[in-house]
């Protein structure tokens, strides 16, 4: 109860009754109860006052410091972003560029003199320095990858440009005022530029030295394969000469040297290549008879005795130019690496069951074999187990086994001889 409300029942009962000094002291009692109760209200708002103060202080201080960090953390970001090897290029959902580091404005050759105020949207960048930045469709899912080409200095320049979608959680918090300071909008796609001129160099000088390699391998590879056909031919040209009465014969060697050798170029060329071989049915017992024939006066030569057990009937699908280049290459490996009067063998049989649908080729030698640690690599191109050769007969031949659907393995004891195995679908 407030003292004056109080006061002016006071006066209404003292004039209503007028019952003397009792009646006015209750009520100055309760006036002074009263102004203990407003006294004790006033300390409590003042104490109240005190911590809302505090508080407010404290609120104020945490909001300075959030700032101060906010701006360190922004200045922070903006130094990295400066700092970043690629170019960054940031887009609202207007349109307009929000920020372009300065490796972006680098890369796009922006130079000092052109302000924030000439490249506000993509379009602008296009005008300026020929770069269209196309952002794609909005209903395309992923992100975008692609490269451009520029000119500059007279010479070309390759960037490499990705484009990414911000995030609609991120789009929704991060607003941006406008130029103008009344529109706002949010930041909607980054873009991502980068220098690969280097690399489209390198990748151009890679694929140059692809190219000298293919060409030196395949310079070997010739070099290597023409060497017994011509060394036949060479032969078949002597015995022309010592032995007239069998000029008909040693004439047709000679013929079917200069086909293999140039078969033997086209083979090449198609093994460099990888295609152009085609494979037919045909008689293998009758092929490798004929090989036979045209490499034993290179055994007889080196003073090796060349066997052959030849099993009629096998036949196999496969192309025979490339079946007489494998035993042309098997069996003068052998006879190089047979000393005189050892033995080379050729045989060509049926597989035994329950490989009974295949066909085998072996050539055998008496000569000093193959040491176990060379037996892995004597396949591989280049590997040369005497280093007398380039090591590429025994490649070429497991590279036609396989083109033939067949395989090649080697049996070998070191001083004892080796056997080269080759296995092919029969028909």
């Amino acid at each position: 109860m407030l003292p004056g409300s109080h006061q002016n029942h006071i006066e209404d009962a003292a004039l209503g009754s007028l019952r003397g000094p009792e009646l006015l002291s209750a009520a100055f009692s309760e006036f002074i109860s009263a102004s203990a109760q407003l006294e004790s209200s006033y300390r409590d708002l003042q104490r109240e006052v005190g911590q809302l103060g505090t508080e407010l202080a404290e609120r104020n201080a945490a909001l300075t410091w959030s700032l101060a960090e906010n701006h360190q953390m922004r200045g922070a970001l903006q130094q990295i972003l400066d700092s970043m090897p690629c170019g960054v290029l940031v887009l609202d959902t207007a349109g307009r560029i929000f920020t372009i580091n300065p490796e972006a404005r680098r890369l796009l050759q922006l130079g000092a003199e052109v302000g924030p105020e000439q490249v506000r949207c993509l379009e602008d960048l296009a005008t300026m320095c020929k770069v269209h930045l196309q952002a794609p469709a909005h209903d395309a899912e992923g992100p975008s990858d692609r490269e451009i080409a520029m000119e500059a200095g007279g010479k070309k320049r390759w960037l490499a440009i990705s484009h990414r979608r911000l995030s609609s959680s991120s789009t929704k918090k991060s607003s941006l005022a406008s130029s103008a300071g009344t529109e706002r909008a949010s930041l909607e796609s980054i873009w991502i530029l980068r220098d690969i001129t280097a690399s489209k160099d390198a990748e151009r000088e890679r694929e140059a030295a692809r190219n000298a390699m293919a060409l030196a391998e395949v310079a070997a590879i010739l070099a290597h394969e023409m060497r017994n056909p011509l060394a036949s031919m060479e032969l078949f040209a002597g015995l022309l000469a010592e032995e007239p009465a069998q000029s008909e014969l040693w004439v047709s060697h000679l013929r079917a040297g200069i086909r293999l050798l140039s078969a033997t170029v086209n083979n090449v060329l198609s093994l460099q290549s990888g295609n152009g071989w085609q494979r037919f049915a045909l008689d293998l017992s009758a092929c490798i008879r004929d090989g036979a024939a045209f490499v034993r006066p290179i055994a007889e030569q080196a003073g090796v005795l060349l066997g052959v057990d030849i099993e009629d009937g096998a036949r196999m699908e496969g192309n025979e130019n490339l079946l007489r280049q494998v035993l042309l290459n098997l069996v003068c490996n052998a006879i190089r690496h047979t000393p005189a009067g050892g033995k080379v063998d050729v045989r060509v049989r049926a597989a035994a069951p329950p490989a009974s649908r295949r066909v085998l080729l072996e050539v055998s030698d008496t000569g000093c074999g193959i040491p176990a640690e060379q037996k892995e690599r004597i396949f591989e191109a280049g590997y040369s187990a005497g280093g007398g050769t380039p090591g590429l007969g025994l490649a070429v031949c497991k590279r036609l086994a396989a083109f033939h659907g067949g395989s090649i393995r080697i049996q070998s004891q070191e001083g004892c001889g080796s056997t080269f195995q080759l296995e092919f679908p029969a028909i």
